[in-house]
């Protein structure tokens, strides 16, 4: 089964021309505002094998000259394609490690022995213990390091590298603030290893990968900025499109000490290897045309549109030849005769993305409608990663769907167990407790069955533990009857609420399995029983947590295994946003627009999901609760609407269609 299709949907949205030029004047015009040499590919699958390759080869040059390879290789989740691909090189193509001497980049202070997050643990588990490398030869901060040796002990790592002549290449992944092996913002070029505090943000973004905020480092023992620019080469990584706005400031702003990753610009052989997603904000990827000549596609020339109604403040209607010429978009003049002729053109394709009707109206001509008229009423079945998803996102439009009588189910793909703070296991299972009280049913099993459970909770659990299997029941439970809960607030049949429990989630743990034909089954089996007409998905590819992607990559991998199905092919799948992003304007082809009283009960269903308030443990690094930022963002889509000229909503969810073509399904 096929596990990566996600990865092919950014293909249609931005030309190949655009990121992997055949001719070298071409290329040099596309990179004409990119300060550090910068490699985008695909994704990041195709990025990471061409680092291993890199990295293979530098091994093997070192090793034909009879010298050392001295590299210098980061944690985190960037990488770990990299190393699966050395080692794959190892196993099945004698890549020879045994001359290799590899410098943990940065670890984790104060650092222990047990299995709490390291990055050297994590180096170990996806390469050095499946390479032959010499032990001695890999180096790294151990628990020997203490608060009372540690500058010391920097002191003696940084001579470390240099007995060994530094470094001969660095694998860098760049952080949210633009840090790099926790050089963390205000570092200086001149940094030598030493102990770093942990930037605020730094630590909000590593809170994905533990319990509790408490539990996230507060510092680490880092190699410096001076350590990175005296290596012969440094490569940086970064992928996903929440990447995106630190690598445009990376590559293309100013060297700043606030964004440390900034001073690769100064490296005589530094590269960003990033993929489509994290290259979105850059020049040659966001406004080609600034660049030079376009490939016109539909969407190309809405968002140069939107992008120039955005540059003049002015609506799609009022802009003139002139505001075309003074911000180089002559070319679209060129190819249309006037801006009256592109103006209508676009904002003709704009209105017509805006419908009251997902499902698609009947009995009415929907030639110029998002979605098809017939049939009617259509079986519908939403997709939603975690059991809020689909009211966060899609709120209003899932309740017009039901208002329309369409026939709508609600499949969550995870229980979300391990997103439930021990406080509201604490309170249902006191409630459970006292009413097998009151109730005089005296069950001795459950009233042993609370105790066990509250003594875990209160009594005997650490920072760090993982929960009883009874403790992730109680806490799917409740996950499930707040799903249940805001289903029926909207109208939504209790038999038409699906709960698939993938197993690659259900772990225990926030590091989740890999996908796995154990998941993909789950949801053909459900396809295959309601034989939906239309399809919704989670396409938040900027979900910080990687569960959307995953949940994506799962219903797509079902759906190319369905794709001979007749009724596949009278199927139409949409995807929606999370509650960290919103489709960027010129690639809306389904604007749903909401009310202000659909808005108040859109909030209300989110708020049926009462875990998921302020003691949610998985916030993200928005502070905002998730129907604050629904709101915000349904709203200011409906604003940027209004402000190219169109009608004017209270809010606007917004849908992206997912063709089959687009995997070569046929």
């Amino acid at each position: 089964m096929r596990y990566d299709l996600s990865s092919a949907i950014t293909l249609e949205m931005i030309h190949e021309r655009y990121y992997r030029s055949s001719d070298m004047i071409e290329g040099l015009r596309q990179k004409r505002f990119e300060k550090l040499r910068t490699n985008i590919y695909k994704d990041s699958t195709e990025g990471s094998v061409f680092v291993a390759n890199k990295i293979a080869t530098l091994i093997r040059e070192k090793e034909n000259l009879g010298e050392p390879c001295v590299l210098g290789l980061s944690g985190g989740s960037s990488p770990l394609a990299v190393y699966e691909e050395l080692v794959r090189m190892h196993k099945e193509e004698d890549l020879n490690f045994s001359e290799v001497i590899v410098f943990n980049v940065s670890e984790f202070f104060p650092i222990y022995d047990d299995e709490r997050h390291s990055n050297g643990k994590l180096l170990r588990k996806h390469l050095i213990d499946k390479i032959n490398i010499k032990p001695e030869n890999f180096i790294t901060p151990d628990s020997s390091v203490n608060r009372s040796n540690v500058y010391e002990y920097c002191h003696k790592y940084e001579e470390l590298i240099d007995k060994n002549d530094g470094l001969d290449l660095v694998l860098l992944s760049v952080g949210l603030v633009g840090n790099i092996a926790y050089n963390e913002p205000g570092s200086q070029i001149s940094t030598l290893t030493r102990l770093m505090l942990l930037d605020h943000e730094s630590r909000r973004d590593l809170r994905r990968f533990y319990s509790s905020f408490s539990e996230v480092p507060d510092s680490a023992i880092t190699i410096g900025l001076s350590t990175i620019n005296n290596a012969s080469e440094v490569v940086l990584l970064a992928w996903g499109e929440n990447k995106s706005a630190v690598i445009k400031e990376v590559v293309q702003g100013k060297t700043d000490d606030n964004v440390p990753a900034s001073f690769l610009q100064l490296h005589k052989n530094a590269t960003a290897v990033i993929d489509l997603g994290a290259a979105e904000q850059l020049t040659r990827i966001s406004q080609p045309w600034l660049v030079g000549p376009c490939e016109w596609t539909n969407k190309l020339i809405r968002r140069a549109i939107v992008w120039l109604c955005a540059e003049t403040g002015k609506p799609i209607l009022k802009l003139t030849n002139k505001d075309y010429n003074q911000h180089g978009l002559d070319e679209l003049l060129s190819l249309y005769g006037s801006a009256y002729d592109v103006n209508i053109r676009i904002f003709n394709d704009l209105q017509h993305t805006i419908t009251g009707w997902p499902g698609g109206k009947p009995d009415a001509d929907d030639t110029n409608r998002p979605e098809r008229a017939l049939p009617y009423p259509k079986r519908v079945l939403v997709f939603s990663p975690h059991p809020d998803d689909d009211v966060i996102s899609m709120g209003g439009t899932l309740q017009r769907l039901v208002d329309q009588k369409h026939d709508v189910h609600v499949a969550y793909q995870t229980s979300g167990n391990i997103a439930v703070g021990d406080e509201e296991v604490i309170r249902t299972v006191s409630l459970i407790q006292h009413l097998n009280e009151a109730l005089n049913n005296n069950d001795k099993k459950l009233e042993d069955k609370c105790e066990e459970t509250l003594k875990f909770l209160t009594v005997d659990k650490r920072t760090g533990d993982l929960d009883t299997a009874d403790v992730l029941f109680v806490k799917g439970q409740i996950r499930k009857e707040e799903a249940r809960t805001a289903c029926r607030y909207i109208g939504i049949k209790s038999e038409n609420v699906h709960f698939l429990e993938l197993p690659f989630y259900e772990t225990g743990r926030i590091q989740k399995d890999n996908l796995s034909d154990r998941d993909i089954v789950k949801i053909i089996a459900l396809l295959q029983e309601i034989k939906p007409h239309q399809i919704y998905l989670a396409g938040d590819l900027a979900d910080p947590h990687g569960t959307h992607k995953v949940c994506l990559d799962a219903a797509l991998a079902a759906i190319y295994e369905l794709r001979k199905e007749d009724w596949l092919k009278d199927c139409r799948i949409w995807m929606y946003r999370g509650a960290w992003a919103e489709w960027e304007i010129d690639h809306i082809e389904m604007a749903v627009p909401i009310s202000p009283e659909e808005l108040r009960k859109k909030r209300n269903s989110i708020l049926k999901h009462q875990s998921q308030m302020e003691a949610a443990p998985f916030l993200g690094n928005d502070e905002r609760l998730f129907w604050q930022r629904s709101e915000e963002r349904n709203k200011a889509t409906a604003g940027l609407y209004r402000d190219l000229g169109l009608a004017s909503y209270e809010a606007i969810e917004a849908f992206v269609e997912c063709r089959l073509k687009e995997f070569d399904l046929g």
